[in-house]
């Protein structure tokens, strides 16, 4: 049976019963009603009027009314003869009451009126006592029939409230059960209901779908293998080392290389927790370490440096999240990292060749660029001979040319020292006002070649920095030497150290020249970069040399700009 046609049957039979139990319920309501006003009309009221009359022949032969209120009850009572016999007893009684008004002082009229009042009086009683019978039989007959038609109410109800929920929520419950089982990919799942109702053709179309599903998945198991033997194999035979492991730390597989740097055996590594193997294993350890403890983002990358291949190599970490998004979920779900190691050993060899040519090269160029500036001060002094105009002109651009080239080589050989970490910081509680000096004595020819004035404010609190003096000094003069270059004539650089909360010493220098496009900012403090489209002189190593120092003395150097508006470069020192 269908469960639309059992819920129809049995919430119908329901309805039907309590329908029948409100009807009857009128009824015998009804009826007990008509029973006790029976009683009311009749029987109560020949009492009364027969009261009447007996208080009303007391008063014969005092009270003069007397007989008019007796006629009164009795023309009453003669209206309302309804018992058997009463309209004998009551024709009686007029008849009686007749001859007491013509003869006041006969007693036996008296004693006939009263005895003929007696009568009517247990006449009615008799009725109410009768008619009282009938009600109370009416009484409990409509007890017993509603009982009856509630506890039928009743069973039909519990019927329903037991087996109705059981047998919707029973087949419910246990096809979500099996939909949570296809969900696990377990395919062999099926579904039985008894009976021809709605839940056995569910349970008919969930087995079709579960054998399609069955056949579906064996069919592409073997594929699923070859892919994963393929993958395997592609992670087996990379080059860099690669591990993987799942979102509880546990290792999942790490290829050939992997294992032979960290001189691990793979049953001893793949399958286990990575920070259990990190405890004895110094590279497993340091390779993990940015995984339960990661990096600020900014924070710089070393490279990792591991004998392999016999020799000392230089591998840069990179650790990938992998997120996935279940199906039918919203929220991507984190399942797990791949670490990889990419071998930059021979770009650290390169750039270590490039860097020692870099340095033999700025050695070498400044013994000629010697000669050359003690060859223009010959040429200049006029005992060698008087040069005219226009070798002067020549001279002069040979001195630019020479002073531009040699600070490049002095840039060169900063880098070089940078890369090599040859570089010597000397942090010392030094004078501010110094290295404030020398950076404005070092610009003050360029700045009135070109009517630039440097506008210096410094605050009073401002005495000494943590610094080196000499590195700091550099600095200074590089960003000034950059606003003076990139202003326009006649304009103003302003050089401003102030003291900031924490022990904070800043210095900033502030131009009004074009400015630098928002999209150039985050490469400014690159090395060899310079913003496209400008046509100043200089080789883009300054600010990058800047960036080294200062971080190098454990400062931070910055640069806000507008394009069209100017720039400000600062850098900050603890004090």
């Amino acid at each position: 049976m269908r469960i639309k046609t059992k819920l129809n049957i049995g919430v119908g039979i329901l309805f039907l019963m309590i329908l029948t139990l409100a009807a009857l319920s009128g009824l015998y309501v009804t009826q007990l009603k008509r029973d006790t006003n029976n009683i009311l009309a009749a029987n109560y009221n020949t009492l009364q009027y027969a009261r009447s009359m007996l208080l009303a022949l007391e008063d014969v032969g005092q009270d003069a009314a007397a007989f008019n209120r007796f006629q009164l009850s009795l023309d009453k009572q003669k209206l309302n003869a309804t018992e058997k016999g009463e309209d004998a007893v009551t024709a009686q009684l007029a008849q009686h009451f007749a001859q007491l008004k013509a003869s006041p002082d006969d007693n036996s009229a008296i004693s006939s009126i009263r005895r003929d009042l007696s009568e009517l009086m247990r006449l009615n009683m008799e009725a109410i006592e009768r008619k009282s019978d009938v009600a109370d039989n009416t009484a409990e007959n409509a007890i017993l029939v509603i009982s009856v038609t509630g506890t039928l109410c009743f069973m039909v109800a519990f019927i329903l409230l037991v087996n109705l929920p059981s047998n919707i929520a029973n087949p419910i419950r246990e096809l979500t059960a099996s939909i949570k089982e296809i969900a696990g990919q377990n395919y062999k799942k099926r579904v039985y209901f008894k009976g021809g109702n709605e839940f056995g053709d569910l349970a008919q179309s969930f087995n079709t779908m579960a054998e399609k599903l069955e056949e579906y998945a064996e069919s592409k198991l073997e594929k699923i293998l070859q892919g994963k033997k393929r993958i395997e194999t592609l992670i087996d035979n990379l080059h860099d080392p690669v591990i993987g492991i799942d979102e509880h730390g546990k290792v999942l597989f790490a290829n050939e290389e992997a294992l032979t740097i960290s001189g691990l055996k793979k049953i001893d590594f793949v399958g286990q927790q990575i920070q259990n193997v990190a405890l004895k294993n110094d590279l497993i350890r340091d390779i993990s370490k940015d995984i339960f403890h990661p990096k600020e983002k900014n924070a710089k990358v070393e490279a990792l440096k591991i004998y392999a291949d016999g020799k000392e190599s230089y591998f840069e970490k990179d650790v990938v999240a992998i997120n996935v998004v279940p199906t039918g979920e919203q929220e991507a779900k984190f399942i797990g990292q791949v670490i990889l190691l990419r071998n930059i050993t021979p770009f650290k060899e390169l750039d270590l060749a490039k860097t020692n040519f870099m340095g033999t090269i700025s050695h070498e160029f400044k013994t000629p660029i010697a000669s050359i500036q003690m060859s223009m001060q010959l040429l200049e002094n006029e005992r060698t001979g008087a040069l005219n105009s226009e070798q002067r002109e020549l001279l002069q651009g040979v001195k630019e040319d020479t002073k531009r080239l040699l600070a490049i080589t002095a840039e060169l050989l900063n880098v070089t020292q940078l890369e090599s970490g040859l570089i010597q910081i000397k942090m010392l509680s030094v004078p501010v006002k110094p290295i404030i000096d020398y950076a404005v004595q070092a610009n003050k020819v360029a700045a009135e070649q070109k009517g630039i004035s440097l506008n210096l404010h410094m605050d009073n609190a401002v005495t000494n920095v943590q610094a080196d003096s000499e590195k700091t000094a550099w600095v200074l003069t590089n960003l000034i030497s950059n606003a003076i270059r990139y202003s326009h004539d006649h304009a103003v650089v302003d050089l401003d150290v102030e003291f900031l909360e924490g022990r904070t010493i800043r210095f900033t220098v502030r131009d009004h020249g074009q400015g630098i496009q928002h999209e150039f900012l985050d490469k400014i403090f690159e090395r060899y970069f310079r913003v496209p489209g400008t046509k100043k002189e200089g080789t883009g190593l300054g600010l990058s040399i800047s960036k080294e120092f200062m971080e190098a003395q454990g400062g931070q150097i910055g640069v806000e700009s507008e394009f069209g508006v100017g720039s400000t470069f600062f850098f900050t020192l603890a004090c």
